[in-house]
């Protein structure tokens, strides 16, 4: 028999255990001391690399509580996502302290609902608004984005009287590189079976390496793989192996939105893959190294993000194929916050995709970040998880 999965020591063991944000708000800040600049974004197509190419740390700054909703709502209609509800209330009230330590801002226009809030807030901080080309299987398109990467190039040399050599970015996407790499492998003991990986360490890691350098987290990930190798050779695992394997997809899952995750642990299922923003898709592959124009290789690894304001977005469809094929989950959970449409109208193609070519059980989830449908998703989750029974 295993040993007690409740006594597995933490991977990451720190003063900060159950906060990732506060972990991750201390790298920036210990950063921000030692006079690096930070730079606030808001999706994954932002290059990072980029930023760190001219010595600056990136600051996430979506936010997923429901505390500042109202205060929101003050200026923003109540039937808009509320990710951007958030974000923006943070903001108004004085409240992100990742947006206080931010000295420019990176804006994307992913969606018409942020690219409106990013209008409010653009006498805040200097900001660069990437113009997005939302058809990514157009030549054009392509050459477009690399050409909006330069222009964000010229504006951070111009804002912080910096000169960003094309060496500095080579050596930021062989970095990224190690990092994805490493994460991969973590990511990995999700995909047996039975997993020994927690969700919440998943959760843990991608926020913490948003930020960080693989440099800076190389010690973490090489602990992290240490004990999950303990855990594999001594039976640690955090489920048993017929609880039924989940794959979360869809809109970014974070702060209050995590309810959803819970209701599908409480409920005796296991979460193997998170195909979101907030998991495994900003780790996803690898950037081309040495091509001789590392802009250009930036711009195909972002515009291959499988986000869903591409049109059309096969992308996503071979990604979860793929997800599928490794950590072979047993059901598929599509997480949608209210208002988000392309991720809404989505579903439905996604659906059909599992149900043609995987043969399995899809359920949606519409909500938002408030408690009132914790009881409901939790109802919802089960009657899924009972059809494995």
């Amino acid at each position: 028999m295993p040993e007690d999965s409740n006594a597995v020591e933490p991977l990451i063991n720190d003063q900060f255990a159950g906060e990732p944000s506060k972990r991750a708000l201390s790298y920036i800040q210990s950063k921000r001391e030692k006079g690096r600049h930070v730079i606030g974004t808001y999706c994954g197509f932002a290059p990072l690399e980029l930023i760190r190419a001219m010595g600056a740390v990136p600051a996430v700054l979506c936010a997923f509580s429901n505390k500042m909703i109202d205060a929101a709502e003050s200026v923003l209609p109540s039937n808009l996502c509320p990710l951007i509800k958030s974000s923006y209330g943070f903001i108004i009230s004085d409240a992100c302290p990742f947006f206080g330590v931010s000295e420019a801002v990176v804006a994307e226009t992913t969606c018409d609902g942020k690219k409106k809030m990013f209008e409010l807030i653009t006498d805040r901080r200097p900001m660069f608004v990437m113009d997005l080309p939302q058809m990514p299987d157009n030549a054009e398109a392509r050459r477009n984005w690399a050409q909006v990467i330069r222009n964000l190039k010229s504006f951070f040399e111009a804002t912080f009287s910096v000169r960003i050599e094309e060496s500095s970015i080579e050596d930021a996407i062989r970095d990224s590189n190690m990092k994805n790499k490493a994460l991969e492998e973590i990511f990995g003991y999700s995909a047996m079976k039975p997993s020994y990986l927690r969700w919440t360490e998943i959760y843990d890691l991608t926020f913490l390496a948003q930020p960080s350098t693989y440099a800076d987290m190389k010690t973490v990930l090489d602990d992290c793989l240490l004990k999950l190798e303990t855990r594999k050779k001594r039976g640690l695992a955090i489920a048993g192996d017929k609880s039924p394997r989940v794959l979360i997809t869809g809109c970014p899952v974070g702060g209050d939105a995590l309810k959803v995750y819970r209701a599908v642990e409480e409920s005796g299922g296991v979460i193997v893959a998170i195909d979101n923003c907030t998991g495994f898709k900003a780790f996803m592959g690898m950037i081309e190294e040495g091509t001789g124009d590392p802009v250009m290789a930036l711009s195909e690894r972002y515009m291959d993000l499988h986000c869903s304001c591409m049109s059309p977005n096969n992308r996503r469809l071979s990604k979860l194929d793929e997800l599928i094929e490794k950590y072979r989950p047993d059901m598929v959970i599509d997480v949608i916050l209210h208002a988000c449409h392309s991720y809404n109208i989505e579903s439905f193609r996604v659906r059909e995709h599992m149900k043609a070519k995987h043969g399995l059980p899809f359920l949606k989830i519409e909500t938002d970040y408030s408690e009132s449908d914790v009881k409901q998703i939790k109802t919802r989750v089960q009657a899924l998880i009972e059809l494995m029974e």
